[in-house]
């Protein structure tokens, strides 16, 4: 069985913008928020639908980010 392995940090979170996990998080670890993702991004600016996956996805990244210190 041929299975297409696609790389998580591909999927795009936001389908309105294009905005994919791996742009959303760089862009968290350069200091930005949510909001400031969406200003730069404009994820989370059209339909709303990504709103919990992406502040789920941020949220873990925060919380891996304190148990690193």
């Amino acid at each position: 069985m041929n299975e297409k392995h696609i790389n998580p940090a591909d999927e795009v979170m936001c389908h309105c913008s294009g905005t994919t996990r791996a742009e959303m998080q760089r862009l968290f670890e350069q200091g930005m928020d949510m909001d400031a993702i969406s200003r730069w991004t404009g994820a989370l600016s059209g339909c709303g639908g990504c709103e919990w996956d992406v502040a789920a996805f941020l949220k873990e990244l925060s919380e891996q980010g304190e148990r690193s210190i």
